[in-house]
Formats: C-alpha cells, sequence, structure tokens
C-alpha cells in the first residue's frame, strides 16, 4: 500500500520516518508540540544523564512502527492511516512529568488515556480529523485501545497489548537514551510475525526467540531503569511537591483543553519552585539531596495480593504511620513505595488470561494456536508480577527507618547491604 508523503522526520533509531500531508498537520498543532515539553522518563535524568528525551520522540516512534504493523494486517488504507495518527497521540494525554502526574489526575477519578481521549475530541484535533474524513470519537478510544469495532479487536492490540507498538518503541528508545543497553531487540521481526488470529494479534512461534529477548529486555528495563531506586526516589519527591502545592496552584483543577495544555514540565518545575509549599522540595532536588532507600524487597510473583493492598492511600499511609512510629521520626519523614509491573501484560480483553501471549503456528497452510507460556520456559518463568515494596526517608534517619520497616514489613533493610 502507498499512501501520499508529506516528508520525512529523522529518528535516531528508525532513520527517516515517513509522514503524510493529514500526520504533518496534526503533528503541528499545539497539542501533539506539547509533547517535546514532557520527558519520557522524569527522574531518571538524575541517574542516566542522557535520558532527557521527550515523549514527543518516542509519538514519532510509534507512529512509525504502527504504520509498519497496520500494513501487515489489515489492507484498508483508512485502517492505516488511523492507526498511525492512534500511535501519535496516544500519550498527549499525558501531564507534566508523564506517570508522576497520575497521582493528580486520581483524584479527579482520572487518568492520562481519560485525557487523551478528552483532549482528541474538545481540541484543535476534533476539527482536524473530520477535515480528513476521520470520525475524532473513534479515534479518540483507538489512541487508548478501545475501540469499540466489532471482530477488531486486533486493531486496538496494536496501541494496547503485549507486543503493542507503544512498549515496542519505548524499549529500545528508553535503553539508547539511558545507555542502560538492554533494549537491543529486534522489534521489526516481532511486529513481521504478528498477526490476527481467532480476534485477537498472535505471535508466529517462529519469532518465539525474539519474544523471548523482548519480555527479558522488558523485565531488566524496568528493574534497572524505570524501578530503580534512585528514579523511584525522585519520582516520590516530585509526586509530594505536586501535592504539596496543588491547593495553591490548582494542577487538579483544570477544566479546558486550553488549561492543561499550559502544563508542561518548564511551566510546571518553575510554579513548584516558587510555591511556598512545594519549594523546599524542588531546592533539595536542585542540589540532588535525594530520598534514600532504607529498606526494599523484590520477587516474583504469580499474584499481587500485597500490591492491590498497597494500592490503596489509606493502607499505604497507615504504614508510613507505623513505621514513623517505631522509628521515631516524623511521619512525613517515610515514604512508602510499591510499583506494580506485570512482566507479560495483556490487559486488553477480559478474554483473555491476562498474564498470556496468544502464539500460533502454521501446520501445512492451517494456523494453530499455541500456548507460548507452555512452549517457552523463559516466559513460563517471567509469567508472574515483579513485586517491590520501598521505604525512603531523608539521609540522617536510614538506618533507624530502615529497621522499623524490616520489624512492620519483613525482610533485611536495605540499608544493611551498603556502604553508608
Amino acid at each position: 500500500m502507498v499512501q501520499e508523503r508529506w516528508g520525512f522526520i529523522k529518528d535516531p533509531l528508525y532513520g527517516y520516518v515517513a509522514i503524510t500531508p493529514l500526520e504533518k498537520t496534526m503533528i503541528d498543532t499545539r497539542v501533539v508540540q506539547r509533547l517535546r515539553r514532557l520527558r519520557q522518563l522524569a527522574g531518571a535524568e538524575f541517574v542516566y544523564p542522557g535520558a532527557n528525551h521527550t515523549r514527543f520522540e518516542h509519538s514519532v516512534g510509534a507512529l512509525h512502527l504502527a504504520g509498519i504493523m497496520a500494513e501487515n494486517i489489515t489492507e484498508d488504507n483508512m485502517e492505516v492511516q488511523m492507526l498511525r495518527l492512534a500511535a501519535l497521540l496516544h500519550d498527549i494525554g499525558h501531564g507534566p512529568f508523564s506517570h508522576i502526574f497520575e497521582e493528580v489526575l486520581a483524584k479527579r477519578g482520572q487518568n492520562h488515556e481519560d485525557i487523551t481521549t478528552w483532549l482528541v475530541n474538545n481540541s484543535e484535533l476534533a476539527d482536524i480529523l473530520r477535515d480528513g474524513g476521520l470520525d475524532p470519537i473513534n479515534l479518540s478510544q483507538l489512541a487508548v485501545g478501545k475501540w469499540e469495532k466489532s471482530g477488531r479487536l486486533y486493531l486496538n492490540q496494536v496501541i494496547r497489548s503485549s507486543v503493542d507498538v507503544d512498549k515496542l518503541d519505548y524499549i529500545v528508545r528508553d535503553s539508547f537514551h539511558t545507555g542502560a543497553e538492554y533494549g537491543s531487540v529486534d522489534v521489526f521481526r516481532l511486529i513481521y510475525t504478528t498477526e490476527p488470529f481467532q480476534g485477537n494479534l498472535a505471535v508466529n512461534t517462529t519469532a518465539l526467540s525474539t519474544l523471548e529477548a523482548f519480555l527479558i529486555a522488558r523485565v531488566l528495563s524496568f528493574r534497572s531503569i524505570y524501578y530503580h531506586r534512585v528514579c523511584r526516589g525522585v519520582q516520590r519527591m516530585l509526586t509530594n511537591a505536586l501535592k504539596a502545592a496543588d491547593e495553591e496552584l490548582g494542577f487538579s483543577s483544570f477544566s479546558t483543553p486550553e488549561e492543561y495544555l499550559a502544563m508542561d514540565d518548564y511551566v510546571t518545575w518553575a510554579n513548584l519552585r516558587k510555591c511556598k509549599a512545594s519549594r523546599p522540595i524542588m531546592e533539595r532536588l536542585e542540589r540532588r539531596e535525594l530520598l534514600k532507600c532504607a529498606y526494599t524487597v523484590e520477587s516474583i510473583v504469580q499474584d499481587h495480593p500485597t500490591i492491590d493492598l498497597l494500592d490503596k492511600e489509606s493502607v499505604r499511609t497507615q504504614i508510613e504511620q507505623e513505621i514513623a512510629k517505631k522509628a521515631k521520626v516524623p511521619v512525613e519523614e517515610v515514604h512508602l513505595d510499591s510499583p506494580l509491573l506485570p512482566s507479560v501484560p495483556y490487559r486488553h480483553s477480559s478474554q483473555l488470561d491476562p498474564m498470556k501471549i496468544p502464539g500460533f503456528a502454521y501446520v501445512g497452510k492451517k494456523k494453530i494456536a499455541v500456548d507460548l507460556v507452555e512452549l517457552s520456559r523463559v516466559i513460563s518463568s517471567l509469567k508472574g508480577y515483579l513485586d517491590i515494596i520501598r521505604v525512603y526517608t531523608t539521609a540522617p534517619f536510614r538506618k533507624r527507618v530502615g529497621k522499623a520497616a524490616q520489624e512492620i514489613l519483613g525482610g533485611t533493610p536495605y540499608v544493611s547491604g551498603i556502604s553508608m
């Protein structure tokens, strides 16, 4: 399929990314250009100095991969264009500091995907899409992997699934910019061997080793980049700053797309620096006086009841209060962190095991279903959740808080294994 080209964007990973005239118009909107001012990995730059890439370049990369995958699974040019635009727009709902802003949105009962849908339908994007012959409502749903088109779930899965273009791009891109080098994965082999099967996107067993490499890279990247103890400590500080300043600066009280789009990393950092409630935290960040990890436990578990429990703010607050009381430190000096990684996520459909990736093989010319978990010991070993619980505090209280956390939560305090 040949689509009209406007021109090219030079990408450090994929070379020249061709874009259509409609994509050029969308890219030049305020909504998409704002992504240039949202870092992909807010907080990671305190560990990896090169991690200053943005949501914009990731979105262009996702558009490129979506185009390749789309042409492999559909002959409908309009669907190809929709998938490319959906990938381009999938992150426009992120707030300042990307995922860190999720706790602010949670106060409104929303997340960045809700904002993405809202922005597509209530900004200049809607008119541009209609002028291009596309329905903004359909595109807004597809951008978050929730387009309700009967019998075509696999279109959503290009955007949101185990091997979606979002994950395929950010694993290799984040690895490239951090220098962590865990993301050396042949994403194009995965794309070309992923096909619709029984209503879902499925991976051909001929690419099993590539899929294994991708899943291993993802787990290693989460452990070493996204869940790095220092990165998470910085993110906790930024979260605390946003919460402290919310009453004065009104981060959670926006009501129009214009008000939301006015918030980006640059503006928000400056405002947090000026706000009396958040200024002390920002000054510590500027001096790199970071929260210290006093306690950590990590495991891969088949279920996640502990994390489900700690997902409740009231429970986290109670544990923080207990640790502070036992350590005899102010409660504001104790910070519980409990991120969760589904090692093999597949959340698009309740009809599938959330830890299962559909697979297929050819027997002659006939496709048959294959259970990749049973076929691969590597995938089987990753079938679970990366369960991490950490407790942070400031440097003077590290030993006391670590010991108290050990007595309350069990395990060994993190400080016992490091040089002070």
